[in-house]
């Protein structure tokens, strides 16, 4: 027979945790730890990334074409490709635009325009991602959001979070 055994409060298992680097996440990841999982890195944490459905990969399917066309020769556009954030976190965002360089060796830790597109993960992308990526200083982040029809666009980063949001239909 099992018994349940309280051994601290959720305060003193918190304390208790030591998040990962990136750099150990990267190693972990190169090892295939994560081979069969979708997996991205927030706050020193791995984190299960939601699994999509034909809405949000179409709309990144049509952002890419636009943006790709839009940007050609100006920036790279990368599709759920790493991004190095920060120590702590490297987050797999939807669509990244990204200064042109060879990332072959590393992940990009500047992008000009993050975007997120949001179905069941709306809360976790308005929320720790919207604050992961103006910390890293991304100037603007969209997150579209799929049950509404609309991007919400924020700008201007501080450590806080965007100073600024504007929804467009």
């Amino acid at each position: 027979m099992l018994r349940w055994v309280q051994v601290g409060t959720v305060a003193e298992f918190e304390r208790d945790l030591r998040p990962l680097s990136r750099v150990e996440y990267d190693r972990m990841v190169d090892l295939g730890m994560f081979a069969e999982e979708r997996v991205e890195l927030l706050y020193g944490m791995v984190v299960r990334m939601s699994p999509h459905g034909p809405d949000h990969d179409t709309t990144i399917e049509r952002l890419t074409e636009l943006l790709v066309v839009a940007l050609r020769g100006r920036a790279r556009v990368r599709i759920q490709s790493s991004f190095a954030a920060s120590d702590t976190s490297e987050p797999e965002p939807d669509v990244a635009v990204v200064p042109i360089a060879d990332y072959r060796r590393a992940h990009p830790n500047v992008a000009q325009l993050i975007v997120e597109v949001a179905g069941s993960s709306i809360i976790r992308d308005r929320g720790s991602k919207a604050n992961v990526y103006a910390g890293s200083g991304v100037r603007e982040y969209w997150v579209v959001n799929l049950a509404e029809r609309t991007i919400e666009v924020r700008t201007d980063p501080s450590a806080e979070g965007y100073c600024s949001v504007r929804i467009v239909r």
